[in-house]
């Protein structure tokens, strides 16, 4: 069985976030018998975001969760530093982690400068990754960097290598959609890309169909509440400002209710959404921005949520079998899928 494709707009070249022109994804991935952990670093485009920034927007759906940063960019709609993901208990390490590094092209920082508003969001990968070795420092930021390609590995890697969905390996996943807007003379894209963490097998939903009923008539289902999260981050280049892209956001959570989630108390459920087409150059004055008007905005609502559920399914076709701390494990789905009678 293949990853069905989700929805009926076609996906980019890649299928990936990275379809979305100037926007790059690296990995750092922790794999040493307890620890498995890791950073997963989402860069919008490759000049100074902290000169030049990028409207963005954030949606809390369910607020479990240990994020920094996001309290800024909800007062000021703009993104300045590139987006990492990683470990609960690592948000502080990538934190100064972000703030070194826009120092080092932005030496005034904090002196006749602003201050920077770094970004980390994070998933609690501790039943697979010993969270209380501290495993990931500042150094891993840097060596996700440094590997930044619009090749995007999806799967039990960087942050997601100790995720869990649906009681299954979860991780890293990534998708996207072309849509055309209006008359049609203008087609934009729209990328996804996922930390999953969360799910009780038994709700899980591939394409409209209720395969975690199957896979726990055939295996063990954890009876234990969920404790997970997801991480939802869009890019698009259509040129929106951040209270469309607040909207945009939004959307992300239909994509996620239809695999099975209904948010549950103990899950993160975040989503942000940035968009390339116009930078904000610091110290500007005016900004002169053009922007889609609000009633063409569906097309990229339906791909909103295409995406977002197409990147949780890659992450579950993608994502390999993994043994962490204490012997747990959590099987791929692929090997699940194996025990289903013919």
């Amino acid at each position: 069985m293949d990853a069905p494709h989700i929805g009926r707009f076609a996906a980019g070249p890649r299928n990936s976030i990275a379809d979305v022109d100037g926007v790059t994804v690296g990995h750092c991935t922790l794999d040493n018998g307890p620890v498995q952990t890791g950073v997963t670093v989402v860069s919008p485009h490759g000049g100074n975001l902290f000169t030049h920034k990028l409207p963005a927007a954030a949606a809390v759906i369910n607020g479990f969760g240990k994020s920094a940063g996001l309290v800024q960019l909800e007062e000021l709609g703009t993104l300045e530093t590139p987006i990492a993901l990683t470990n609960t208990f690592a948000v502080g390490a990538i934190v100064t982690a972000q703030i070194r590094h826009a120092l080092q092209a932005n030496p005034e920082i904090g002196r006749s400068q602003p201050t920077v508003n770094p970004l980390v969001m994070e998933c609690n990968d501790g039943y697979l990754n010993d969270l209380h070795a501290f495993a990931v420092q500042e150094s891993h930021f840097g060596q996700a960097l440094a590997v930044l390609s619009s090749d995007v590995p999806q799967g039990a890697v960087g942050a997601g290598r100790g995720m869990s969905s649906f009681g299954m390996k979860g991780g890293i996943g990534t998708a996207s959609r072309r849509v055309a807007v209006g008359s049609g003379k203008d087609e934009f894209t729209l990328g996804a890309l996922v930390l999953s963490n969360f799910g009780k097998l038994h709700d899980l939903i591939l394409d409209g169909r209720p395969l975690g009923r199957e896979l726990a008539a055939v295996g063990a289902s954890d009876k234990a509440p969920e404790k997970g999260s997801i991480i939802m981050i869009l890019a698009t280049d259509a040129p929106l400002d951040a209270r469309q892209l607040k909207r945009l956001a939004t959307r992300a959570g239909a994509g996620l209710a239809r695999t099975g989630s209904a948010y549950g108390h103990g899950s993160g459920d975040i989503a942000l959404a940035f968009s390339t087409a116009q930078q904000i150059e610091a110290g500007s004055e005016c900004l002169n921005m053009a922007l889609l008007q609000d009633h063409l905005l569906d097309p990229l609502f339906h791909a909103a949520a295409d995406s977002v559920e197409q990147a949780i399914v890659n992450v579950l076709f993608a994502a390999q079998t993994v043994h962490g701390r204490d012997g747990h494990v959590r099987e791929c789905l692929r090997e699940r899928l194996a025990r289903l009678p013919s």
